[in-house]
């Protein structure tokens, strides 16, 4: 049987809240699912616009809006200082389209990751007055960090407006304006808005300022689907403000109410807006848009989202799907590399399991590379690896090894001596804050960590290229103080459905029943089937039609990327987790289910 944990314990009606009974008389299922994820009343589910939190809880909203209505009246020159990720760019986007429309004189400076790192830094603000002059700078997903930053731009009389959604325990910069929900004295009760969202507020609010006054403004809300997209490519957690902020731009984009470079986008990878589902924007959309700031400077993506031409969208969307394409091919090689790293030093710890010592294992080859030998973490470093996608292959590694993985490469593949830096990318797993583990080692050994910052899930971090040892050993010392039941995965599950949910209607319905993602997970069943009979698809793929209790006809699945080896073709029933889904083929939809692990039983 699988090791799998229920999201809930019960499946009868009179255990549901009494407010998701009505719901139930139309589907159990999904009252069910509602109430597994903290669904108490119907209002928790309503997606008008008029449901989000105002934005006057917001710290330092009224006044970053005051400067930035100051500054439009008084056509002083406004920079927008963003990141290099899809949130950086949609949040980027969302303020050039709006301020331009309320009259404001406005450009754009994006960071090129590989020449001035995160953040607003000196040298961005140097590189700033050069290029632009100027007289108020406003960051967007970034600069909470940013202390020299924002004291570089006020020595030549800049103002500074940061907007940001990054956890910091320290104080805020001496910015004019600070706006982030996760700063230490803000009361804004959802905590889990990125950057585009926080860019969003402070527009709304500005817009509505404007308009009381009869001055040019603008509709903010028009914009939603940039929203949409930084919301869900920056995993933000879809509590109900960030679920109605993702369902209005969902429909934007599907009714065609959105910028060309999304539509561009769509046509590169061939997806239809009108079919388009949250997923999508995480999935499609975000990796080619981050293609961009990974694979060369973001400025790509930004102009691909603020065109108005579409020759130029299609134009720029080509080129964004080719740098997925190099992103792509260069990340498998990596991937296959780190494979083989962690392989080989796994090895490498059986050999020595004689040896009690506990301490971190480090092979010394032309690259540095290292792994602890507990279990708890995946450190990895080689000289010649792409900073571009350290992310994702940590996320990788993380993924299926379910460990916390920190992945490294040189700030500059050129420079490459002890004294050189390396950045580092960090993911994690349920129960393990990675961005506060980092924050220990930083506490208990300064000197070792340059900058660092991030979230529960991923971080990132800078140290000298001669500390990666010491920095490996001592985030495994942190990793070993946590109990063992957190580094044993846990595979959740909403139960069993009821034979009348295997139906394409019910498929759907709940395909569209609200906006599922991270912290809203979509929903994931389990049930046991017989096995009618099945396929090995190029030899990694496995096919089965099954027979479920009560339901009078054979059911589709696939399995992909399933290890053929550990099939036993003499299976006569199996234990499924999976997700209901859609097979569309020829014109024609099927209900199939989306298995993501499998076991047989032996009866």
């Amino acid at each position: 049987m699988l090791n799998l944990t229920s999201r809930y314990t019960s499946t009868r009606i009179d255990e549901l809240p009494t407010a998701l009974q009505p719901l139930a008389a139309q589907s159990l299922t999904l009252a069910r699912l509602y109430a597994a994820r903290g669904i108490t009343q119907p209002d928790e589910l309503e997606t008008g616009l008029s449901g989000l939190l105002p934005a006057e809880m917001l710290h330092g909203v009224t006044e970053a809006v005051r400067l930035l209505d100051v500054a439009i009246d008084d056509g002083q020159r406004i920079l927008i200082v963003g990141d290099f990720d899809c949130d950086g760019a949609t949040s980027t986007a969302l303020m050039m389209r709006a301020l331009t429309k309320m009259g404001a004189v406005v450009d754009f400076l994006v960071p090129d990751r590989f020449k001035y790192g995160y953040g607003l830094t000196p040298e961005i603000v140097e590189l700033g007055i050069k290029t632009y002059q100027p007289e108020l700078i406003v960051t967007v997903d970034n600069g909470i960090s940013s202390h020299e930053g924002v004291a570089r731009a006020q020595a030549d009389g800049i103002t500074v407006i940061i907007t940001d959604h990054h956890l910091t325990t320290k104080a805020t910069p001496p910015a004019e304006a600070v706006v982030n929900p996760n700063q230490l004295d803000c009361n804004f009760t959802s905590k889990a808005l990125v950057g585009v969202g926080v860019a969003f507020y402070v527009l709304g609010r500005l817009a509505k300022l404007r308009r009381e006054a009869d001055k040019s403004t603008v509709q903010v809300s028009q914009y939603l689907d940039l929203v949409a997209l930084g919301t869900i490519a920056d995993v933000g957690v879809l509590d109900k403000n960030n679920r109605i902020l993702v369902h209005h731009g969902l429909a934007a984009i599907q009714q065609g109410r959105c910028c060309l470079g999304i539509l561009a986008l769509l046509e590169q990878a061939g997806r239809d807006p009108k079919k388009m589902q949250a997923q999508d924007f995480g999935f499609v959309l975000g990796p080619r848009i981050n293609a961009a700031g990974r694979m060369d400077n973001m400025r790509i993506g930004i102009e691909c989202l603020l065109t108005e031409d579409w020759s130029t969208a299609q134009r720029l969307a080509q080129e964004l799907e080719q740098l997925n394409r190099t992103r792509r091919h260069v990340e498998g090689e990596m991937r296959a590399q780190a494979d083989s790293i962690v392989q080989a030093l796994a090895a490498t710890n059986n050999d020595n399991d004689a040896d009690e010592s506990g301490d971190t294992i480090i092979q010394h080859k032309t690259e540095r590379q290292a792994v602890n030998n507990q279990d708890r973490s995946i450190i990895l470093y080689q000289d010649d690896w792409h900073q571009g996608v350290i992310g994702i292959v940590a996320g990788r590694l993380k993924e299926s090894h379910y460990l916390p993985s920190i992945v490294f490469a040189p700030a500059d593949t050129e420079r490459t001596g002890d004294d050189d830096a390396i950045k580092g990318s960090a993911r994690s797993i349920a129960g393990v804050h990675i961005r506060d583990a980092i924050e220990q080692v930083a506490e208990r050994h300064p000197d070792l960590i340059s900058h660092f910052g991030g979230h529960a899930m991923a971080a990132g971090l800078t140290l000298k290229r001669r500390n990666f040892e010491a920095f490996a050993t001592a985030f495994n010392d942190v990793m070993a103080e946590m109990e063992d039941d957190v580094f044993a995965e846990q595979k959740f599950t909403d139960g069993a459905l009821q034979a009348s949910d295997f139906s394409l209607w019910f498929a759907e319905h709940l395909a569209n029943a609200s906006i599922w993602g991270h912290g809203f997970a979509p929903p994931i069943f389990d049930g046991i089937f017989e096995v009618l009979s099945f396929k090995v698809l190029k030899d990694k793929h496995l096919k089965l039609s099954l027979r479920y209790p009560d339901v009078q006809y054979p059911i589709e699945a696939i399995y992909f990327n399933f290890d053929s080896e550990a099939w036993d073709y003499r299976a006569e029933k199996v234990h499924v987790l999976f997700q209901l889904d859609i097979n569309e083929w020829n014109g024609k939809q099927s209900l199939q289910l989306m298995i993501r692990d499998l076991a047989v039983v032996n009866e």
